[in-house]
């Protein structure tokens, strides 16, 4: 629903694969930043056509508020190209990030009460985000020698109950510069504009 924040460790995009013709990360990446645009039209879409609901709109906050939390933890935590990111958000989930995103996606296709919508987001998670993770943990492998060990450690997706603790790494605290750097505030702001929208339809709307 918000604008995506690449992974951590994400690399530019690679250049031409096989016989002249775009790989499907490469479309992926391409395409991932204007679905999360056309979503948020949708969602609104389905905001004007039906009442919010209350309880609907508690349900997607417990969603939204962790999602956004995590991908700001993440995001003040990573040295994107410069460093793995092993600790913080990233000892217990290899891609807080996009997990971030999915709690917040999925949150607002609650707020909607539209089933549809929270089908399709799922399934434009698992088209989209799902190859470019793989692509990224290709350019990973060959960049960082210490990224199949903690692979193996920490899940792709859903997280440990347990924090990973590296024994070379000493824990990076938050960093409101790496915060500001890579624009996570856009998430937070588009989350907010969202919120604007069911608030101003319950209460003038009816």
């Amino acid at each position: 629903m918000n604008q995506q924040t690449p992974s951590p460790n994400a690399r530019p995009i690679p250049p031409y694969r096989g016989s002249g013709q775009l790989s499907w990360q490469r479309v992926a990446r391409r395409i991932r930043v204007p679905l999360g645009f056309l979503t948020a039209i949708v969602f609104l879409i389905e905001v004007a056509r039906r009442q919010p609901h209350p309880i609907a709109i508690a349900w997607s906050l417990a969603l939204v508020l962790p999602g956004l939390a995590l991908r700001a933890a993440a995001s003040g935590t990573v040295k994107k190209n410069r460093e793995l990111a092993v600790t913080g958000p990233y000892a217990y989930t290899r891609n807080p990030l996009y997990l971030g995103s999915l709690l917040i996606g999925v949150g607002f296709g609650v707020a909607a009460r539209s089933w549809w919508v929270g089908v399709a987001l799922i399934v434009m998670f698992f088209a989209i985000y799902i190859p470019v993770i793989r692509d990224e943990e290709t350019f990973l492998r060959q960049k960082f020698p210490e990224f199949e060990d903690y692979a193996r450690r920490v899940p792709r997706m859903f997280p440990r109950i347990t924090a990973h603790s590296p024994t070379n790494d000493e824990p990076a605290g938050f960093s409101t510069d790496l915060y500001l750097k890579h624009r996570e505030y856009n998430a937070l702001l588009g989350a907010i504009a969202m919120l604007a929208a069911l608030a101003l339809k319950m209460e003038f709307f009816r």
